[in-house]
């Protein structure tokens, strides 16, 4: 997600009327930031800012707590008002850079940095913010912009070794992150141990522990130490958001299912905790998706009050127009998906998903050829998604549009050739492709003989991955007799008709009544002038199942007449 650029109106005159209320300190201020209680900030740094307006630090505070909510243009102009009101501090300096690096300027940023060097350049802090600043382009809703982790690395190092005692925690704090957010956990634990060990009172050092505990799948470790956080401090925020992510990661693995709703719990408190930030709102969304909470995440997203020219409109759009699919609200997400594809213009920011729901409603709409279309898109960016073309052949095939229902299917075993629900896609090939033909012949048109070959083919591997597939043999069956040649018969059909009937269980005799007569029929009429005996023999199970059946009671009759002759008979559908 892109971050925005909009512009917040920051009046330092108009910030007086707060200073009576929030007669917190820089430390409050940081505390509140860390606890992601953004609003909080904003308001005790604003005071600060007017209180002590030569004071660079209230300065670049102020302009953190604007980057971290997204509001890239008023956090430089809050900088630049600090390099202004403070010249000899460069913390603001810093803070330019870092809103360059979130406005993917790594050029400017440098140069910020440098000069923010060459005004303290043995102080510690200049280059453990600089580090900060390199990492701070990991956002947990942007999906493409990564940190500089070398250049951050290189900065955090440079500041441990001037700070040569070891005095500050925030130091060993932004190790850890600059390893955790590479997944190198091991590497980050250490510093994150450190942090407790200066700083005990640190809360985020040992959440970060927790999560990376989860990220490993330890997951009982990773609930102590956040209840650990918890325990000691019941109103820290982003512990409760962390436990919920960590209950419903857990969930998923069958072990506990009630962890899925103490997972929303958890959550709920968290935002509670929080200020609701649209980005918390955001993060709170896609949390509800992964929890399956469709209909909370229907209300929370149609809840958002987003301008439009605002670019994370785009990802309200996408909040909205998955969920209103899941809630069976299809309209709405054809709107909201199409709303969403019409704003993002980045197509490295298109998500599989967005194309998945996208296509799905496109087909329940009827729009079939587009839906299809991007429901492959989907499934091109991971191959899970081709369960959606099943979705969209079986649409198609209740809908009797069996030539189009045989293509999807075909599609879905091309992107889904083995995994979960594959068999099945074969052998809808070769069902849709035998009702098309069927009702080809019924209608006195042409036959699509290649289409025919291909869905045989396509039961045969069935046939030979999963040889205990009844249905197969008995659709083969059916293309068989579909294909033959009337002038020249060859029964290719007969040996599948029999493997179909060795196949059906004694107790699953009644859901396959109509195929098993079917086939007994035609087994009677092939053997009457061959196997007099055995032709009886599947007459008789064919009266049994359907005493009322019409053919095989008179082919019966006719066998047992003494002046029968019998000729074989091709018995179809």
């Amino acid at each position: 997600m892109k971050i925005s650029k909009k512009a917040i109106t920051l009046n330092v005159g108009l910030v007086l009327m707060g200073s009576a209320v929030f007669a917190q300190s820089l430390t409050d201020a940081k505390k509140a930031i860390d606890a992601e209680q953004y609003q909080k900030a904003s308001s005790m740094l604003k005071s600060l800012v007017s209180a002590k307006a030569s004071d660079g630090e209230n300065y670049y505070n102020l302009g953190l707590v604007y980057l971290k909510t997204g509001y890239i243009d008023s956090a430089r102009a809050v900088f630049t008002k600090g390099v202004t009101a403070d010249p000899k501090n460069n913390l603001n300096l810093i803070g330019l850079g870092e809103a360059d690096m979130l406005s993917n300027n790594p050029s400017s940023a440098k140069t910020n940095f440098d000069k923010a060097v060459a005004l303290a350049p043995k102080d510690y802090k200049t280059y453990l913010y600089i580090g900060k600043a390199y990492l701070a382009q990991d956002k947990p809703s942007d999906d493409v912009s990564k940190p500089d982790f070398t250049s951050a690395l290189a900065n955090i190092t440079k500041a441990d070794e001037l700070d040569s005692k070891d005095k500050d925690a925030e130091v060993f704090l932004a190790q850890g992150d600059a390893y955790a957010l590479q997944k190198k956990n091991s590497e980050a634990l250490g510093p994150y141990f450190r942090v407790n060990d200066i700083d005990p009172t640190n809360r985020r050092a040992k959440t970060q522990i927790g999560k990376m505990y989860k990220e490993s799948r330890a997951f009982p470790e990773a609930e102590k130490e956040l209840q650990d956080v918890i325990a000691a401090d019941a109103n820290y925020g982003p512990a409760y958001r962390e436990l919920g992510e960590l209950y419903l990661q857990w969930s998923s693995f069958g072990v506990d299912k009630e962890k899925a709703a103490k997972a929303i719990e958890n959550y709920k408190k968290y935002m509670d905790l929080t200020d609701k930030s649209l980005e918390s709102q955001l993060r709170y969304a896609q949390f509800l998706f992964y929890a399956k909470d469709y209909k909370t995440l229907e209300q929370v997203a149609t809840s958002l009050q987003v301008p439009a020219n605002d670019p994370k409109s785009t990802i309200v759009s996408r909040m909205k127009g998955w969920a209103a699919y899941e809630n069976g609200n299809y309209p709405q997400a054809l709107t909201s998906l199409t709303d969403f594809f019409a704003k993002e213009k980045d197509k490295t920011k298109i998500l599989g998903n967005d194309y998945l729901y996208l296509g799905k409603a496109q087909v329940k709409a009827g729009q079939d050829s587009l839906g299809v279309l991007n429901i492959i898109e989907a499934a091109k960016i991971d191959s899970t998604n081709a369960d959606a073309l099943a979705e969209a052949g079986l649409a198609l095939y209740k809908a009797k549009k069996y030539g189009k229902a045989a293509e999807i299917y075909t599609l879905a075993t091309k992107y889904n050739p083995n995994g979960k629900g594959s068999l099945t896609n074969y052998y809808y090939i070769g069902q849709t492709r035998f009702l098309e033909g069927y009702f080809a012949q019924k209608d006195k048109k042409p036959l699509n003989t290649a289409a025919l070959i291909e869905a045989d083919s396509a039961l045969s591997h069935l046939n030979k991955v999963s040889p205990e597939f009844a249905l197969g043999y008995f659709t083969r069956a059916r293309i068989a007799n579909l294909l033959e040649d009337k002038a020249n018969p060859k029964y290719a059909s007969i040996p599948f008709f029999e493997k179909y009937i060795s196949l059906v269980k004694p107790e699953e005799q009644a859901a396959n009544k109509t195929n098993l007569v079917e086939s007994y029929d035609y087994l009677g009429a092939y053997y009457a002038d061959k196997d007099k005996a055995k032709a009886i023999d599947f007459l008789n199970k064919s009266i049994a199942l359907d005493p009322q059946g019409p053919f095989a009671a008179a082919k019966l009759k006719e066998l047992q007449s003494p002046a029968t002759a019998p000729k074989v008979k091709g018995k179809g559908k």
